[in-house]
């Protein structure tokens, strides 16, 4: 009750602008009690109409996208009917690291997490991040609705299917690579051995029941010719050292040039070699956690 009395307070007291597509109620409260995550997702997607409001009767900011109704949730941003098994989400924003973490720097106790995490009976039961935020951008709810947003395009001179909101993002990484290219003879060696480039594949992830961002076509995977005997997927370790994958050094991993990498992450592509189960050919465009961990 004091929550209320003290929003309502907000409300009664504020001075305020109203913004065209903003509802009366969270064009009197964003200044004061909105998630800053809230207004980092706004600005990382600033062609979507977020209209928030506080609903008083779920105690929470209720989010419309589109025509879907979501709820905040701490984060985990949902809907109505996932809001009682709240727990079995992840936040959609989360710590991307700036460097790839290192597991020479690996304590004992978490290696004994990572292998605690990662193991099959784990792994089946996890959520993962629900994708109802990212359904709402890009129509992706089902296969039929996304297929129609999927195009084909030619990026480092090779052919795939992506989601047409990330055809924009993609052609400036490529312009930023291929201006490298002219003065960095470590990517332009990058770019001579790419075999194919994978996106769009409506697909549940390998050992887990949610669907995979292949799904929406705005995940990106650059597979080399030769990857020189190294390691470029955490489960394809794990088949070969199921106790000790995550201890592989870092340089027995194949790992595109830092230039590059940092090419994807100026237009809003995260790089799955920074994720503690890593995915060294693996991009995925999502601007909001590059805006949230402040790496652009």
């Amino acid at each position: 009750m004091m929550q209320h009395f003290f929003l309502r307070r907000c409300i009664l007291s504020a001075t305020f602008l109203i913004y065209p597509g903003m509802s009366f109620l969270s064009a009197v409260t964003l200044p004061f009690l909105e998630p800053q995550e809230l207004r980092t997702l706004r600005g990382s997607y600033p062609d979507i109409v977020f209209d928030t409001s506080y609903d008083f009767e779920t105690d929470d900011w209720k989010i419309e996208i589109n025509g879907t109704t979501l709820y905040w949730a701490g984060g985990k941003i949902l809907p109505a009917d996932k809001l009682d098994n709240a727990e079995l989400y992840w936040p959609v924003m989360y710590k991307y690291n700036k460097d790839i973490p290192d597991p020479a720097d690996f304590t004992e106790s978490a290696v004994n997490d990572i292998r605690n995490f990662t193991s099959a009976e784990k792994r089946s039961k996890q959520a993962g991040t629900s994708l109802d935020f990212f359904d709402a951008i890009y129509d992706s709810k089902t296969r039929q609705s996304v297929e129609q947003h999927i195009t084909r395009i030619q990026f480092l001179g090779k052919y795939t299917n992506v989601h047409e909101r990330i055809t924009g993002p993609l052609q400036r990484v490529e312009n930023r690579i291929r201006t490298l290219a002219q003065s960095d003879k470590e990517v332009q060696d990058f770019i001579n051995n790419l075999a194919r480039i994978d996106s769009y594949n409506w697909r549940e992830i390998g050992d887990r029941s949610s669907r995979s961002f292949h799904s929406l076509g705005i995940a990106v995977d650059i597979l080399p010719k030769d990857w020189g005997q190294k390691n470029i997927y955490w489960a394809w370790r794990r088949d070969i050292d199921s106790e000790n994958w995550m201890l592989l050094p870092l340089e027995r991993r194949w790992i595109p040039p830092e230039s590059v990498i940092k090419a994807f992450e100026a237009e809003g592509f995260i790089w799955g070699g920074k994720w503690i189960v890593w995915d060294n050919m693996h991009f995925e465009y999502h601007p909001e956690l590059i805006d949230y961990n402040h790496l652009r």
